[in-house]
Protein backbone atom coordinates (compact mmCIF):
# COMPACT_ATOMS: atom_id res chain seq x y z
CA UNK A 1 0.00 0.00 0.00
CA UNK A 2 0.46 3.98 0.00
CA UNK A 3 2.92 5.08 2.21
CA UNK A 4 1.08 8.24 3.95
CA UNK A 5 3.16 11.48 5.82
CA UNK A 6 0.75 13.77 8.21
CA UNK A 7 2.90 16.91 9.25
CA UNK A 8 2.00 17.24 12.37
CA UNK A 9 2.63 21.13 13.66
CA UNK A 10 2.04 22.82 17.07
CA UNK A 11 3.70 25.46 18.86
CA UNK A 12 6.36 23.33 21.10
CA UNK A 13 7.20 20.65 17.89
CA UNK A 14 6.74 19.68 14.53
CA UNK A 15 6.61 16.05 13.93
CA UNK A 16 5.80 13.65 11.46
CA UNK A 17 3.12 10.58 11.23
CA UNK A 18 4.43 8.22 9.10
CA UNK A 19 0.98 5.58 8.26
CA UNK A 20 2.11 2.34 6.03
CA UNK A 21 2.10 -1.19 5.58
CA UNK A 22 5.21 -3.17 6.86
CA UNK A 23 6.96 -0.18 7.21
CA UNK A 24 9.15 -0.79 10.06
CA UNK A 25 11.33 -3.15 7.96
CA UNK A 26 11.80 0.53 6.76
CA UNK A 27 12.89 2.02 9.97
CA UNK A 28 15.95 3.20 8.83
CA UNK A 29 15.55 5.12 5.75
CA UNK A 30 12.44 6.50 7.59
CA UNK A 31 14.50 8.25 10.61
CA UNK A 32 17.22 9.15 7.80
CA UNK A 33 14.68 10.66 6.08
CA UNK A 34 12.99 12.62 9.33
CA UNK A 35 16.55 13.63 10.22
CA UNK A 36 16.57 11.68 14.06
CA UNK A 37 20.07 11.44 14.60
CA UNK A 38 20.36 9.75 18.01
CA UNK A 39 23.70 7.24 19.34
CA UNK A 40 21.61 5.68 21.81
CA UNK A 41 18.35 4.49 22.26
CA UNK A 42 16.15 2.78 24.79
CA UNK A 43 13.37 0.49 23.27
CA UNK A 44 10.44 0.02 25.12
CA UNK A 45 8.33 -3.30 23.99
CA UNK A 46 4.31 -4.37 24.72
CA UNK A 47 5.34 -7.97 25.74
CA UNK A 48 2.23 -8.53 23.88
CA UNK A 49 3.78 -7.93 20.48
CA UNK A 50 4.44 -11.04 18.41
CA UNK A 51 7.87 -11.48 18.82
CA UNK A 52 8.90 -11.58 15.46
CA UNK A 53 7.91 -8.15 15.15
CA UNK A 54 10.37 -7.14 18.31
CA UNK A 55 13.46 -9.11 16.36
CA UNK A 56 12.38 -7.37 12.88
CA UNK A 57 12.02 -3.97 15.18
CA UNK A 58 15.41 -4.53 17.20
CA UNK A 59 17.12 -5.88 14.42
CA UNK A 60 16.25 -2.72 12.08
CA UNK A 61 17.24 -0.01 14.86
CA UNK A 62 20.78 -2.17 15.32
CA UNK A 63 21.54 -0.98 11.34
CA UNK A 64 20.72 2.47 12.23
CA UNK A 65 21.65 2.95 16.28
CA UNK A 66 25.08 2.26 18.03
CA UNK A 67 23.87 1.26 21.26
CA UNK A 68 20.10 -0.20 21.69
CA UNK A 69 18.93 -1.41 24.88
CA UNK A 70 15.63 -3.21 25.35
CA UNK A 71 13.26 -3.14 28.33
CA UNK A 72 10.00 -5.45 27.69
CA UNK A 73 7.13 -3.88 29.65
CA UNK A 74 3.90 -5.83 30.68
CA UNK A 75 1.33 -3.15 29.71
CA UNK A 76 -1.62 -3.42 31.22
CA UNK A 77 -3.90 -0.49 33.39
CA UNK A 78 -2.63 -1.64 36.34
CA UNK A 79 1.03 -1.24 35.42
CA UNK A 80 0.52 2.36 34.24
CA UNK A 81 1.78 4.11 37.30
CA UNK A 82 4.95 5.70 39.02
CA UNK A 83 6.57 2.18 39.68
CA UNK A 84 6.88 1.44 35.95
CA UNK A 85 8.15 5.50 35.37
CA UNK A 86 10.42 4.89 38.09
CA UNK A 87 12.14 1.50 36.76
CA UNK A 88 12.15 3.11 33.00
CA UNK A 89 14.01 5.80 34.83
CA UNK A 90 16.49 3.73 36.40
CA UNK A 91 17.74 2.24 33.30
CA UNK A 92 18.34 5.83 31.67
CA UNK A 93 20.27 7.20 34.13
CA UNK A 94 22.43 3.52 34.86
CA UNK A 95 23.33 3.33 31.29
CA UNK A 96 23.89 7.31 31.36
CA UNK A 97 21.40 8.52 28.68
CA UNK A 98 21.27 12.13 27.80
CA UNK A 99 19.02 14.53 26.59
CA UNK A 100 19.91 13.82 22.47
CA UNK A 101 19.16 10.27 23.12
CA UNK A 102 16.06 8.47 22.04
CA UNK A 103 13.20 6.51 23.96
CA UNK A 104 10.95 4.36 21.52
CA UNK A 105 7.48 2.77 22.36
CA UNK A 106 6.45 0.04 20.48
CA UNK A 107 3.61 -1.21 21.60
CA UNK A 108 -0.43 0.18 22.68
CA UNK A 109 -1.50 3.16 24.12
CA UNK A 110 -1.23 2.10 27.72
CA UNK A 111 2.65 1.21 26.70
CA UNK A 112 3.16 5.16 24.70
CA UNK A 113 1.44 6.57 28.01
CA UNK A 114 4.01 5.39 29.92
CA UNK A 115 7.01 6.00 27.92
CA UNK A 116 6.25 9.60 26.64
CA UNK A 117 5.48 10.61 29.99
CA UNK A 118 8.81 8.85 31.16
CA UNK A 119 10.74 10.79 28.04
CA UNK A 120 8.88 14.53 29.41
CA UNK A 121 10.43 13.78 32.90
CA UNK A 122 14.01 12.25 32.24
CA UNK A 123 16.05 15.19 32.52
CA UNK A 124 12.97 17.75 31.45
CA UNK A 125 12.70 16.18 28.04
CA UNK A 126 14.52 13.43 25.59
CA UNK A 127 13.79 12.38 22.63
CA UNK A 128 10.35 10.18 22.09
CA UNK A 129 9.34 8.19 19.02
CA UNK A 130 5.81 6.17 19.26
CA UNK A 131 5.74 2.98 17.08
CA UNK A 132 1.81 2.25 18.05
CA UNK A 133 0.51 -1.17 17.74
CA UNK A 134 -2.74 -1.47 18.25
CA UNK A 135 -5.92 0.25 16.02
CA UNK A 136 -6.62 2.37 19.50
CA UNK A 137 -3.25 3.82 19.70
CA UNK A 138 -2.93 4.08 15.84
CA UNK A 139 -5.92 6.48 15.41
CA UNK A 140 -5.97 8.25 18.97
CA UNK A 141 -3.13 8.06 21.66
CA UNK A 142 -0.34 8.13 19.67
CA UNK A 143 -1.28 11.81 18.19
CA UNK A 144 -1.13 15.06 20.58
CA UNK A 145 1.37 14.60 23.15
CA UNK A 146 -1.06 13.26 25.42
CA UNK A 147 1.10 10.96 28.56
CA UNK A 148 -0.43 9.86 31.70
CA UNK A 149 -0.62 7.39 34.21
CA UNK A 150 -3.13 6.04 37.04
CA UNK A 151 -3.50 6.25 40.47
CA UNK A 152 -5.94 5.71 43.14
CA UNK A 153 -7.91 8.80 42.44
CA UNK A 154 -8.46 8.17 38.88
CA UNK A 155 -7.09 7.44 34.87
CA UNK A 156 -5.11 9.43 33.69
CA UNK A 157 -4.48 12.11 36.31
CA UNK A 158 -0.52 12.07 36.52
CA UNK A 159 0.76 13.13 33.03
CA UNK A 160 2.25 16.26 30.48
CA UNK A 161 2.25 17.56 27.23
CA UNK A 162 4.90 15.97 25.56
CA UNK A 163 4.68 15.65 21.99
CA UNK A 164 7.17 12.77 20.23
CA UNK A 165 9.42 13.30 17.38
CA UNK A 166 8.33 11.12 15.43
CA UNK A 167 5.18 8.37 14.74
CA UNK A 168 5.03 5.49 13.02
CA UNK A 169 2.41 3.25 12.10
CA UNK A 170 2.49 0.02 10.93
CA UNK A 171 -0.74 -1.31 9.44
CA UNK A 172 0.68 -4.54 8.98
CA UNK A 173 0.84 -5.36 12.88
CA UNK A 174 -2.72 -4.89 13.20
CA UNK A 175 -3.11 -8.48 11.87
CA UNK A 176 -2.21 -10.18 14.92
CA UNK A 177 -4.71 -8.36 17.21
CA UNK A 178 -7.49 -10.18 18.35
CA UNK A 179 -11.30 -8.93 17.53
CA UNK A 180 -11.75 -7.57 20.86
CA UNK A 181 -8.71 -5.25 20.11
CA UNK A 182 -10.02 -4.13 16.78
CA UNK A 183 -13.71 -2.91 18.60
CA UNK A 184 -11.65 -0.96 21.11
CA UNK A 185 -9.92 0.90 18.50
CA UNK A 186 -13.17 1.28 16.92
CA UNK A 187 -14.54 3.68 19.36
CA UNK A 188 -11.93 5.80 18.30
CA UNK A 189 -12.74 6.04 14.93
CA UNK A 190 -16.19 5.88 15.18
CA UNK A 191 -15.89 9.17 17.85
CA UNK A 192 -14.03 10.95 15.25
CA UNK A 193 -16.94 10.68 12.60
CA UNK A 194 -19.11 12.38 15.07
CA UNK A 195 -16.99 15.10 15.93
CA UNK A 196 -15.88 15.52 12.11
CA UNK A 197 -19.37 15.05 10.05
CA UNK A 198 -22.07 13.06 8.64
CA UNK A 199 -20.24 12.12 5.82
CA UNK A 200 -17.32 10.66 7.63
CA UNK A 201 -19.99 8.65 9.84
CA UNK A 202 -21.98 7.48 6.75
CA UNK A 203 -18.76 6.17 5.49
CA UNK A 204 -18.34 4.31 8.55
CA UNK A 205 -22.14 2.86 8.48
CA UNK A 206 -21.77 1.71 5.18
CA UNK A 207 -18.16 -0.24 6.13
CA UNK A 208 -17.98 -1.05 9.46
CA UNK A 209 -17.47 -4.90 8.84
CA UNK A 210 -14.89 -4.02 6.31
CA UNK A 211 -12.68 -1.91 8.59
CA UNK A 212 -13.09 -4.29 11.75
CA UNK A 213 -11.81 -6.83 9.03
CA UNK A 214 -9.04 -4.97 8.18
CA UNK A 215 -10.05 -4.55 4.96
CA UNK A 216 -8.22 -2.22 2.15
CA UNK A 217 -8.94 0.76 1.96
CA UNK A 218 -11.47 1.22 4.06
CA UNK A 219 -8.97 0.45 6.60
CA UNK A 220 -6.58 3.13 5.55
CA UNK A 221 -9.29 5.70 5.20
CA UNK A 222 -10.80 4.82 8.52
CA UNK A 223 -6.99 5.70 10.21
CA UNK A 224 -5.89 8.32 8.34
CA UNK A 225 -9.41 10.51 8.93
CA UNK A 226 -8.99 9.96 12.75
CA UNK A 227 -5.63 11.19 12.63
CA UNK A 228 -6.52 13.58 10.70
CA UNK A 229 -9.34 15.05 12.89
CA UNK A 230 -6.74 15.04 15.63
CA UNK A 231 -3.96 16.44 13.58
CA UNK A 232 -6.56 19.46 12.88
CA UNK A 233 -7.66 19.71 16.55
CA UNK A 234 -4.01 19.72 18.44
CA UNK A 235 -2.52 22.21 16.31
CA UNK A 236 -5.69 24.68 16.93
CA UNK A 237 -5.81 23.79 20.97
CA UNK A 238 -2.46 21.35 21.51
CA UNK A 239 -3.42 22.21 25.93
CA UNK A 240 -6.87 21.37 25.91
CA UNK A 241 -7.83 24.71 27.00
CA UNK A 242 -10.89 24.47 24.70
CA UNK A 243 -11.40 22.90 21.47
CA UNK A 244 -9.47 19.69 22.20
CA UNK A 245 -11.96 18.80 24.56
CA UNK A 246 -14.23 17.70 22.20
CA UNK A 247 -12.04 14.45 21.66
CA UNK A 248 -13.44 13.32 24.95
CA UNK A 249 -16.76 12.63 24.04
CA UNK A 250 -17.94 9.63 26.11
CA UNK A 251 -14.46 9.71 27.45
CA UNK A 252 -15.96 11.03 31.20
CA UNK A 253 -18.09 8.45 31.83
CA UNK A 254 -15.84 5.90 30.33
CA UNK A 255 -13.29 6.57 32.28
CA UNK A 256 -14.99 6.63 35.25
CA UNK A 257 -16.54 3.02 34.60
CA UNK A 258 -12.55 1.56 34.20
CA UNK A 259 -12.03 3.28 37.31
CA UNK A 260 -15.12 1.93 39.59
CA UNK A 261 -13.91 -1.60 37.95
CA UNK A 262 -10.51 -1.13 39.66
CA UNK A 263 -8.60 -1.28 35.30
CA UNK A 264 -10.47 -4.72 35.25
CA UNK A 265 -9.57 -6.94 32.24
CA UNK A 266 -13.03 -7.68 31.89
CA UNK A 267 -13.60 -4.22 30.16
CA UNK A 268 -11.22 -2.58 28.07
CA UNK A 269 -10.91 1.33 27.49
CA UNK A 270 -12.44 1.07 23.98
CA UNK A 271 -14.98 -0.31 25.52
CA UNK A 272 -15.77 1.45 28.25
CA UNK A 273 -15.74 4.43 25.44
CA UNK A 274 -18.39 2.77 23.52
CA UNK A 275 -20.47 2.32 26.40
CA UNK A 276 -19.40 6.30 27.45
CA UNK A 277 -20.20 7.54 23.63
CA UNK A 278 -24.01 5.43 23.98
CA UNK A 279 -24.37 7.35 27.46
CA UNK A 280 -22.91 10.83 25.87
CA UNK A 281 -25.98 9.95 23.00
CA UNK A 282 -28.82 9.24 25.05
CA UNK A 283 -28.45 11.63 27.72
CA UNK A 284 -28.12 14.59 24.90
CA UNK A 285 -31.45 13.20 23.42
CA UNK A 286 -33.04 12.71 27.01
CA UNK A 287 -32.16 16.36 26.99
CA UNK A 288 -33.73 17.48 24.06
CA UNK A 289 -30.08 18.28 22.64
CA UNK A 290 -29.84 15.83 20.02
CA UNK A 291 -32.83 14.86 18.23
CA UNK A 292 -34.60 11.63 18.16
CA UNK A 293 -33.49 10.92 14.44
CA UNK A 294 -29.84 11.48 14.77
CA UNK A 295 -30.05 9.29 18.46
CA UNK A 296 -31.34 6.36 17.01
CA UNK A 297 -29.04 6.74 13.47
CA UNK A 298 -25.77 6.92 16.08
CA UNK A 299 -27.41 4.22 18.73
CA UNK A 300 -28.27 1.69 15.67
CA UNK A 301 -24.52 2.41 14.43
CA UNK A 302 -23.38 1.55 17.94
CA UNK A 303 -25.17 -2.36 18.12
CA UNK A 304 -23.90 -3.42 14.98
CA UNK A 305 -20.59 -3.20 16.64
CA UNK A 306 -21.52 -6.21 18.34
CA UNK A 307 -19.63 -5.11 21.98
CA UNK A 308 -20.60 -8.32 24.52
CA UNK A 309 -20.78 -5.53 26.97
CA UNK A 310 -23.54 -3.20 28.98
CA UNK A 311 -23.86 -0.30 31.74
CA UNK A 312 -26.39 -2.69 33.64
CA UNK A 313 -24.34 -5.82 33.09
CA UNK A 314 -21.34 -4.17 34.33
CA UNK A 315 -22.61 -2.41 37.30
CA UNK A 316 -25.37 -2.39 39.90
CA UNK A 317 -26.81 0.47 41.60
CA UNK A 318 -24.19 0.21 44.41
CA UNK A 319 -21.61 0.73 42.10
CA UNK A 320 -23.21 4.83 40.84
CA UNK A 321 -21.62 6.60 43.77
CA UNK A 322 -18.48 5.28 42.81
CA UNK A 323 -19.09 6.00 39.06
CA UNK A 324 -20.14 9.81 40.01
CA UNK A 325 -16.78 10.20 42.45
CA UNK A 326 -14.71 9.16 39.66
CA UNK A 327 -16.68 11.95 37.43
CA UNK A 328 -15.86 13.93 39.71
CA UNK A 329 -12.33 13.56 39.57
CA UNK A 330 -12.25 14.45 35.82
CA UNK A 331 -9.63 16.82 34.28
CA UNK A 332 -12.06 18.79 33.21
CA UNK A 333 -14.47 19.84 35.85
CA UNK A 334 -13.75 23.56 37.46
CA UNK A 335 -16.81 24.08 40.09
CA UNK A 336 -18.73 21.42 41.91
CA UNK A 337 -20.72 20.28 39.05
CA UNK A 338 -20.20 17.56 36.59
CA UNK A 339 -18.84 18.78 33.47
CA UNK A 340 -19.65 15.94 30.42
CA UNK A 341 -19.22 16.04 26.42
CA UNK A 342 -22.71 15.65 24.57
CA UNK A 343 -23.62 15.62 21.19
CA UNK A 344 -25.99 18.26 19.55
CA UNK A 345 -25.30 16.77 15.72
CA UNK A 346 -22.64 15.50 13.23
CA UNK A 347 -19.85 18.06 13.95
CA UNK A 348 -21.20 19.66 16.41
CA UNK A 349 -19.91 18.90 20.23
CA UNK A 350 -21.06 20.43 23.55
CA UNK A 351 -17.64 20.96 25.36
CA UNK A 352 -19.20 22.84 28.78
CA UNK A 353 -22.08 21.10 29.70
CA UNK A 354 -22.46 21.23 33.82
CA UNK A 355 -24.55 18.59 35.78
CA UNK A 356 -25.28 18.14 39.31
CA UNK A 357 -24.28 14.95 40.80
CA UNK A 358 -27.56 14.45 41.84
CA UNK A 359 -29.16 14.65 38.09
CA UNK A 360 -26.41 12.40 36.59
CA UNK A 361 -27.21 9.67 39.78
CA UNK A 362 -30.81 9.52 38.33
CA UNK A 363 -29.49 9.47 34.80
CA UNK A 364 -27.26 6.36 35.29
CA UNK A 365 -29.53 4.30 37.32
CA UNK A 366 -32.00 4.67 34.80
CA UNK A 367 -29.42 3.60 32.61
CA UNK A 368 -29.39 0.21 34.92
CA UNK A 369 -32.95 -0.43 34.08
CA UNK A 370 -32.95 -0.78 30.88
Amino acid sequence: MKIYKIKVNTKNKKYSLIIGSDIIHNIKNILSKENLIFKKCLLIIDKNIPKNKQIILKKKLNLKVKKVITFKFNANEKNKNYNSIEKIHRILFKKRFNREDCIISFGGGITGDIVGFAASTFKRGMKFINIPTTLLSQVDSSIGGKTGINNIFGKNLVGSFYQPDLVISDIKILNSLPYRELVCGYAEILKSSLIQNYKNFNFLDKNINQILRLKSPFIERAIIDSCKLKKKIVEKDEKEKNLRKVLNLGHTFAHAYESTLKFSKKLNHGEAVIIGIKNAINFSNKNKILTNKKFKLINNHIDKIGLNHKFNKLFKKKDIKNIIYFMKSDKKNISNNINIILIKDFGKIITNYQVSSKKLEHFLVGELNK
